[in-house]
């Protein structure tokens, strides 16, 4: 079986939405399923106003066909809603084939906190982007309920995990930072609410691990705090092992794999109780939700680091990729037996309901 992934998203951006491509992929292989992306690399780009980091392609929908064509694939799934997910999407269109997207990003949100676009405009768009595909894939329920409010059809879960061998107890390094030591992993932007977590009044240290266009500006405002850049890794893994609260203050993600890759560290959670972090933490002992994230920093002190691990150990990426089958397996000819064609299914729609590699065996 061979799928097409179609993601504007990709390296060197380093994002939730490019670690849960990569690592589904990797265990779509320990299942015998051949994954290519359609990225980028592919095409000439031009830097994203306001985020330079980002390179949007120059792409066409014919560019896209030729590529469908020669692959022969069976399933492609449109991971974003950028020029390449947009291409892939007229691609599928103009020829009647069926097609999976998945929701990564909360869009209105990030462009409202740039340019003045009501979110319901940007939601409107966005219900048309997914709503002609087969099935639009999310990380948790809550989100799922939230987009079907907004009048979003055919959703489904597709879940996160975390590589708990990489991410360990075990990797603590000694850091030269006064303790304790409040750690935040993930974009510098302004979406992320980061100013948020360095203008609280903590103890110790607190220390950011990432980049993006906010990160000269909150050097200047935040000279106190600690800004080590991008790390990955196990030079990552030992900087989580390494802390002592992980503070996630974004409002507006869809989910948050650091959450995960966290708490497989050991490190308790502080966040504000939104989705992401709900969907994450719930009711397990593994963090302090508050409206006051200083609170919620300070109390999260006292959470047992040992039970942190426990709940992350419930999230693999192998389970994450037999779910993203589930969603893709029940649109293909019959039941994965008939790959040969793409075709649009009249009245076929997935299903999460497990049996996934006993599909493939069919």
């Amino acid at each position: 079986m061979r799928i097409l992934v179609a993601t504007d998203a990709w390296h060197p951006q380093i994002n939730g939405v490019v670690r849960t491509l990569e690592q589904t992929a990797a265990a779509l292989t320990a299942l015998g399923v051949e994954t290519e992306f359609l990225t980028p690399q592919s095409f000439r780009s031009v830097p994203l106003p306001t985020y330079p980091e980002i390179r949007l392609s120059l792409v066409r929908a014919s560019d896209v066909l030729a590529r469908l064509d020669q692959g022969a694939f069976d399933a492609i799934h449109i991971a974003t809603e950028g020029p390449i997910g947009l291409a892939a999407r007229r691609a599928c269109r103009r020829r009647g084939w069926v097609f999976t997207t998945s929701y990564h990003t909360r869009f209105p949100e990030y462009l409202r906190a740039r340019l003045p676009i009501p979110e319901d405009w940007a939601y409107a768009w966005l219900r048309r982007f997914h709503g002609s595909g087969a099935a639009t894939m999310v990380a948790t329920e809550t989100l799922r309920g939230e987009l079907r409010a907004r009048g979003f059809t055919n959703l489904v879960t597709w879940s996160r995990g975390v590589d708990t061998h990489l991410f360990r107890p075990e990797a603590k390094t000694p850091l030269p930072f006064p303790k304790p030591i409040f750690l935040y992993v993930g974009r510098l932007a302004v979406e992320k609410n980061v100013d948020a977590f360095l203008g609280l009044d903590l103890p110790g240290t607190k220390v950011l691990v990432g980049d993006g266009p906010e990160r000269a500006t909150l050097q200047a405002r935040f000279p106190e705090a600690v800004l080590l850049g991008s790390r990955v890794g196990e030079d990552l893994a030992a900087i989580y092992a390494s802390s002592d609260i992980f503070v996630f203050p974004s409002r507006t993600d869809t989910y948050g794999i650091v959450l995960l890759e966290a708490l497989a560290s050991g490190l308790p959670i502080a966040a504000y109780p939104v989705p992401g972090p709900s969907d994450v933490v719930g009711r397990c002992n593994v963090g302090v939700l508050d409206h006051d994230l200083r609170s919620a920093a300070l109390n999260a002190l006292a959470v047992p680091r040992s039970s942190c691990r426990a709940v992350a150990l419930a999230h693999s990426w192998t389970k994450s990729a037999e779910e993203f089958l589930a969603n893709i397996v029940p649109l293909l000819g019959t039941a994965g037996r008939d790959h040969s064609t793409l075709r649009s299914m009249s009245g076929t729609q997935p299903s999460t309901t497990g049996g996934t590699a006993e599909l493939l065996r069919q």
